[in-house]
Order: C-alpha cells, then structure tokens, then sequence
C-alpha cells in the first residue's frame, strides 16, 4: 500500500495507527509472502479472541434479562464468519487485501477472506491503540446487527423493547394515550399513540387496547430508527 491508500484506509476505519506497519500486515494474506510470520495470520487469531470477549461484555451489560441461552445465540451470531465477512464488506475493506496472485479469483475473498480480514484489523488495532480504542470501534461497527439482535428477542413485543430503550436512553418508561375509540360495544377500534420522552410517535388503530399499544409502539421504534431494518417487512399502521 502506498501512502495515500493507507490514509484512505485509516479513514474507512476511523483510527490513525502509530505503527503503520501493523496496518499492512493485517491487509497482507499469506498467499502474498513468502514468510508467513510476515502476514495478516497471527493477527487473525488474535483478533477472533478479541471480537469475542467484547460482543460478550458488550451483550452482558446490554440485555440484563437475557439468559446464558440467548446470550450464547446472540454471541454466535453476531462473531460468526458470515457475519464478519459481511461488516468487511460493508466498510469496503477486502478491496485492499493484499492476496497472491492465484488468490485473485478467488471466490473467498467474499467469504471465509473478508472475515479473518475484519479479524486482524480489530487486532491490529488493539495492540496500536489498546483495548478501549479497540471497543469503540468493534461497537460501531457491530451495532446495527446488535439492535437487530435486540429487535429478535423481542419480535412481536413491541412494547417490552420500547420500554427497554426508553429506560435506558431517557429514564423514563413511554406513555400510551388513547387518542379516538370507533364502533359499537362488541366491535370497538382504539386509536393509540405512543409517548417517548415527551415525544409523540405516529397513532396506531387496533381491535383492543393491547393491540393499538402494540402498533404505536412499533411506530415509535421505527421513529426511534430502531427498526429501520425491517419496518418494510413487518409493516405497522
């Protein structure tokens, strides 16, 4: 990499490396040197460890009502191959692996590459940078998928995660207001709007009071950006 590129690089991750040198070994693949001690492979190994122990503290101290079950399958989720290739990507990392030249076809780099890259960039940046450079950087770049875990634990109830994000970004729990109520006795709608922080979210029609609730707060969510991932496909009115 010329100068210009690793600037571009350092860029794309936001963080300016003191040793340089760590920041082309993590984006030198074995089959592009001769000595592999020169390659990205220890950082590789290194760097799976790391992503590790900081998705698990991170969904610990984040999800307190998860059991050991559900923090194992958030866990695996979230540190598999698919889903580290897939955050290489995104960032536009693998276009600046250095591979040999039989590699250069290969159909990997989207795949099993693109991971182990990811893996020794987080390395990298922890032995330049220490450990909560090193965080910082693995939740910003993991924290879409991390609220989409959140989102799947909670699918269908709208409200518990509604109520979970409030307690902990405003200390304070959302309001439902009843806004209109139409129909006879046995066969009444109910308007509901969602409060949040003062804020009022989009109303939602429901053939009970619960399921208005459950509606307006999945409008609060997708006002919040928390569900902008699958509000297309969920729907809510």
């Amino acid at each position: 990499m010329d100068e210009k590129v690793l600037r571009q690089v350092e860029q794309i991750l936001g963080y300016n490396f003191n040793d340089i040198e760590l920041l082309i070994r993590a984006f030198t693949h074995s089959s592009a040197v001769s000595n592999r001690l020169l390659s990205s492979e220890r950082l590789e190994f290194f760097g799976d460890s790391i992503l590790g122990m900081v998705i698990c503290h991170d969904l610990y101290e984040r999800f307190g009502d998860y059991l050991e079950g559900d923090l194992t399958k958030a866990k695996s989720m979230l540190v598999s191959r698919r889903s580290c290739a897939q955050i290489a990507r995104s960032l536009g990392l693998t276009r600046f692996l250095k591979v040999g030249k039989g590699m250069l076809s290969n159909r990997a780099l989207t795949g099993s590459l693109s991971a182990a890259l990811l893996e020794a960039v987080i390395a990298a940046i922890y032995v330049d940078g220490g450990f909560e450079v090193v965080r910082e950087f693995i939740i910003r770049v993991f924290g879409p998928m991390i609220e989409r875990v959140q989102v799947e634990q909670y699918h269908g109830n709208f409200k518990s995660l509604l109520q979970q994000y409030s307690q902990q970004r405003f200390n304070k729990t959302p309001v439902y207001q009843l806004l209109d109520e139409q129909g006879p006795d046995h066969n009444k709608c109910f308007e509901v709007q969602a409060v949040v922080d003062g804020r009022r979210y989009m109303s939602a029609w429901g053939t009970n009071k619960r399921e208005a609730e459950q509606k307006a707060a999945f409008n609060a969510l997708v006002g919040l950006g928390l569900l902008d991932n699958i509000a297309d496909r969920d729907g809510g009115d």
